[in-house]
């Protein structure tokens, strides 16, 4: 028996290689299909199925794609009802893969697919538990992001979990191994921990969901306590994860397309795409396109893009570096943005060198910042909710980067004002949307938050 976890940390997202007796299930690919087909032929195995645990909203998943290279059929849970082919389990359904058996436990309340794939071995011993967005470490999924689609409250999806939950999972015993769809930093959950392996008998020690004195209502109370808006284009990655979408080979070779300075230009003005900046953050700064967007790929790229661009049919026009266009691309059609229709051949060299105009962002050190702030200066603070209420500079008007868009008329528009994330990235990305919208006297702080501490700025909490 072998079990690895494909973790990918842009997305906090885990799917999963299973292997016996040359025989392999995949839970939860990515869009990409090369590791897993990969993978297996180091094995020398055939993939057997493809196991979904439910419509993700945050990722593109790569089950269709895997499904068309493979031929192994696509396997949801009860309740679910996509528009191509696939085998829909009933509860408790077996599926043998090797010596191994892996039984589908519905455990509808994130979504009424939802479902909990246990996976037991020859000598009938349970093993692990592939939790999907049911159970995550130190947290549950959270039950607001099916209710459109379902009909129904996120209180009556919080009920309908807090059930799956201790009929399906709790009574499983604690020696068996939680494999989780998402770690910290998804936004399908609200607490997750940072590790992405655990115990189920530490998590029912740990984990607030599994306490078993919680009543139904305060279950309820707790797990939709504290709920943020799901990014925006959440529902659109439910939409092409039930309906279908482009081969990722076919989005591969469209968004690789080079393009000469002027044939970039001219896609710009003619087609209103977004101008994506994927460099580092210092190289932006020195000197970009105009009206370029930065989303640096070293950082949480793609999150950001869904939160931000937020429509995945929008167009997009790349700057990159040069050896980064595919993942550039790939990282795109992770969270459904399949429209990227070129990048700009020799980078923003070749921009200069074919003599198009250069803008640049003015930056500072928190030192520069803390002199200016002898004077009555405006600071803004783009870091998350959490991170400000927790320590943030007295004076610092908060405006979270994901809302920065309803947050414009609140910036000055003549007088030099600065911008500060926790260590210079979402920054770069607030300032140049605000450049992008005509607000050009914004000036990015170095280093963040945590150049600001080592500043010795005056905070508070």
């Amino acid at each position: 028996m072998n079990i690895e976890q494909i973790y990918t940390g842009c997305l906090s997202q885990g799917a999963y290689y299973i292997e016996s007796e040359g025989e392999v299930a995949i839970i939860d690919p990515l869009r990409e299909t090369q590791p897993y087909t990969e993978r297996a032929e180091r094995d020398n195995a055939k993939i057997k199925y493809i196991f979904e645990t439910h419509f993700h909203a945050d990722f593109v998943s790569g089950h269709l794609s895997l499904s068309e290279k493979t031929g192994a059929p696509i396997i949801f849970g009860p309740n679910a009802n996509p528009s191509f082919n696939a085998t829909i389990a009933n509860d408790k359904q077996e599926f043998k893969v090797g010596k191994l058996t892996i039984i589908a436990l519905h455990t509808p309340g994130h979504t009424m697919e939802s479902t909990t794939y246990l996976l037991r071995d020859e000598s009938g011993k349970d093993q692990a538990i592939f939790s999907g967005d049911t159970l995550f470490l130190g947290d549950v999924g959270r039950p607001d992001l099916a209710q459109k689609a379902a009909t129904m409250t996120q209180d009556e999806l919080a009920g309908i979990l807090y059930d799956s939950l201790r009929e399906k999972i709790m009574p499983l015993a604690d020696d068996v191994t939680v494999y989780p769809a998402h770690g910290a930093g998804s936004a399908c959950g609200k607490n997750m921990m940072k590790e992405t392996v655990d115990t189920l008998g530490n998590q029912k020690k740990m984990n607030y969901a599994l306490r078993e004195d919680m009543t139904r209502d305060e279950f309820i109370q707790e797990v939709t306590d504290g709920l943020l808006p799901p990014p925006s284009y959440f529902p659109l990655n439910v939409k092409m994860n039930k309906e279908g979408y482009d081969s990722f080979d076919e989005v591969i070779t469209r968004g690789t397309k080079t393009l000469s300075p002027q044939e970039f230009e001219t896609a710009a003005n003619t087609t209103g795409a977004v101008m994506l900046d994927v460099r580092h953050q210092k190289e932006f700064i020195k000197g970009h396109v105009p009206n370029s967007i930065f989303i640096g790929l070293d950082g949480g790229f793609a999150p950001w893009v869904g939160d931000l661009i937020a429509d995945v049919k929008q167009p997009i026009l790349l700057i990159v570096d040069e050896g980064r266009e595919e993942e550039a691309v790939m990282r795109l059609s992770r969270v459904g943005f399949d429209n990227t229709l070129g990048y700009l051949k020799g980078g923003i060299e070749a921009w200069q060198q074919d003599g198009k105009e250069i803008a640049n962002m003015q930056s500072v050190s928190a030192t520069v910042l803390k002199e200016k702030m002898k004077e009555e200066v405006a600071i803004f603070d783009v870091r998350k909710d959490a991170e400000y209420s927790s320590a943030h500079i007295p004076n610092a008007k908060h405006t979270s980067l994901s809302l920065i868009n309803e947050y414009l008329s609140d910036y000055p528009t003549k007088e030099p004002f600065y911008v500060h994330c926790a260590g210079g990235y979402r920054s770069v990305i607030a300032a140049s949307i605000l450049k992008n919208r005509g607000i050009h006297n914004v000036i990015d702080v170095a280093g963040g938050f945590k150049a600001i501490k080592e500043a010795d700025i005056e905070i508070t909490a």
